[in-house]
């Protein structure tokens, strides 16, 4: 039986609005990309969900790039695209779980039983976790009363938590993730070899086409000849707490929170005691460096990670410490804490201030070694910095983010942004479903990642301009303003025909237009802050009349052919998040 919010608000729009441009752009966008998710899942995925290539195992082609293959498909249903987009997806997912641990090595050790095993890889590093889990993390935006991805959500979660006897990858004492290699067959505690990430010898040379442009199988495996210093904690690690906000948001059972706050202030404390900046390689001792010969920078995707590109010979830098952004992200939803922010922002900020003057420009570096900072460049070390503005929405926040056309058209400052934005999808979706048609290879000469450039639904577009949002990247969870339900048929998405469009943002204020195309039916629309609930309502002004409230969410009726601009007054990070649908709130 669904439940009634006595905080929440109900409004009706009446004034008619001639559908804007964006506004038939905007649904019209939504069906072509379902239309041509439907042409590549049918083309490329078996009955049985399975991806058709040879699976193989590793960092080059692995089970993390069979699935990303549908990266972007749960927004784009959570968004309002048709339950087709949903069930598929589902497929996709519970395909390549079978297929993958169908699939084993025969020379790497890690895999040689299943490269899967208790529906998640034995043992990878979260650069390729967070993209394997880019479409599971998601489905609890449309799909959250699942018993499968509720199951797993605490499964997963438990191996990072030290609850699995058979995957050891957490040590609460020191409060680390124990490797870089961690999944369901535990931590790899050994320096890791180029067979471990390159997968079992293979025929590359008239068959495949590697995507990172390897010749043979000795140059992929020259591609991880550095690769070896695994053991150990580092920030790309924090995106693991996704996990714990994934079980936490199941059913708000405090452990999963606990566990997120316990490890995140383990990172926060480590940054503190390093001058500011996240260290990339804890020991097992916990001690800062302390599996690199005490150095703060050390380790694979680490400060001073640069390696040789084997097909050139050029040095290639390749600090990953960016991804453990997701972490802080994650401690933020479950507390409203900016502290959280602050210490990524600190870090910012002191990386920066090693600025120097070259030839009369400022430079900036992005990379630390033994003979201290190097690889500058002109512009200043930028990651995670438009996070950090988006989290806090305080102006400062802006002098690292590079320009975006986005954040101008939130500021009033790109008119014609919207509809310029949509037209180029319409022209991206074009090139990839032409792209797809001639695709000749078959699925005996197809690695699981030839396939990713084909995908359909890469959709920032839809969640800045639908959600006033940040695209999920990397396996962390949607970060947005404003969602949308459909209260007539009970499910995640904005109604049939309906149109959104978020055209500010402040700290406190969202200002979006609603739309409803159809000039023959009303439609009704429930508008909820935040991905997860996790923003209050407090405010609504619509027509020049102003509507108080309290409570998550409120709910619209359009009569048909009508539409409005809405501001809508929050509280930021007020609520515990929750994958709860609304109707289904006290």
């Amino acid at each position: 039986m669904s439940k009634v919010n006595p905080n929440a608000l109900t409004v009706s729009i009446e004034a008619p609005m001639p559908p804007p441009e964006w506004a038939l752009l905007e649904r019209a966008l939504i069906r072509a990309q379902a239309r041509a998710c439907n042409e590549f899942f049918h083309r490329y995925f078996d009955s049985r969900g399975y991806l058709q290539c040879v699976p193989r195992w590793g960092g080059n082609d692995g089970p993390d790039d069979a699935i990303e293959n549908l990266t972007g498909w749960p927004i784009l249903h959570a968004i309002g695209a048709p339950d087709s987009i949903l069930e598929m997806y589902k497929l996709g997912w519970e395909g390549h779980l079978l297929q993958y641990t169908e699939a084993k090595t025969v020379e790497v050790p890690l895999a040689r039983d299943g490269m899967m095993y208790k529906e998640f890889p034995v043992s990878l590093d979260w650069f390729h976790h967070g993209e394997s889990l880019a479409v599971f993390n998601l489905q609890g935006l449309s799909d959250p009363y699942d018993n499968r991805f509720r199951h797993r959500s605490r499964r997963y979660a438990g191996f990072y938590m030290d609850e699995d006897p058979q995957a050891k990858n957490y040590d609460p004492e020191y409060r680390i993730i124990r490797s870089l290699f961690t999944g369901s067959r535990g931590p790899l505690l050994r320096k890791a070899t180029a067979l471990d990430w390159a997968g079992d010898p293979i025929e590359i040379e008239g068959r495949f086409d590697p995507a990172h442009g390897e010749r043979n199988f000795e140059e992929m495996l020259a591609h991880f000849e550095d690769y070896t210093d695994v053991v150990g904690d580092h920030p790309i690690n924090l995106a693991a707490t996704t996990l714990g906000l994934n079980a936490f948001m199941v059913e708000g059972e405090r452990k999963y929170r606990d566990w997120v706050l316990e490890y995140v202030d383990a990172w926060a404390e480590r940054a503190a005691a390093n001058n500011g900046i996240l260290p990339s390689n804890i020991g097992l001792d916990g001690t800062i460096g302390g599996e690199c010969d005490g150095k703060w920078y050390g380790g694979c995707y680490g400060w001073g990670f640069t390696v040789v590109v084997p097909q050139t010979g050029e040095l290639s830098n390749r600090n990953a410490i960016s991804r453990g952004v997701a972490g802080f992200g994650n401690a933020l939803l479950l507390t409203g804490e900016q502290k959280y922010v602050d210490v990524w922002r600190r870090m910012l900020n002191v990386v920066n201030a090693n600025s120097r003057s070259v030839d009369g420009k400022t430079m900036y570096p992005h990379m630390y070694g033994d003979d201290g900072w190097y690889d500058y460049q002109e512009s200043p070390y930028s990651q995670g910095a438009l996070d950090v503005y988006y989290w806090s929405m305080d102006r400062k926040d802006l002098k690292y983010v590079p320009e975006d056309a986005w954040l101008k058209y939130l500021d009033g400052e790109n008119d014609g942004f919207a509809e310029a934005a949509l037209r180029r999808e319409f022209a991206s979706i074009r090139e990839k479903v032409n792209g797809m048609r001639r695709d000749a290879g078959s699925p005996d000469t197809r690695m699981s990642d030839d396939t990713l450039k084909f995908n359909p639904a890469i959709n920032s577009c839809l969640t800045q301009l639908m959600l006033g949002g940040l695209n999920p990247r990397y396996g962390e969870p949607l970060h947005c303003r404003l969602r949308y339900f459909d209260p007539v048929r009970r499910r995640a998405g904005i109604p049939e025909d309906v149109a959104a469009l978020v055209e500010g943002l402040t700290d406190e204020t969202a200002t979006v237009s609603l739309v409803n195309v159809n000039p023959v039916d009303h439609r009704t629309v429930i508008v909820q802050a935040g991905a997860y609930g996790e923003h209050q309502v407090t405010e609504v002004q619509i027509d020049g009349n102003t509507h108080t409230m309290d409570c998550p969410f409120f709910t619209v009726r359009l009569a048909s052919g009508s539409g409005s601009r809405l501001v809508v007054t929050t509280k930021r990070y007020a609520n515990q998040p929750t994958f709860v649908f609304p109707w289904d709130r006290e």
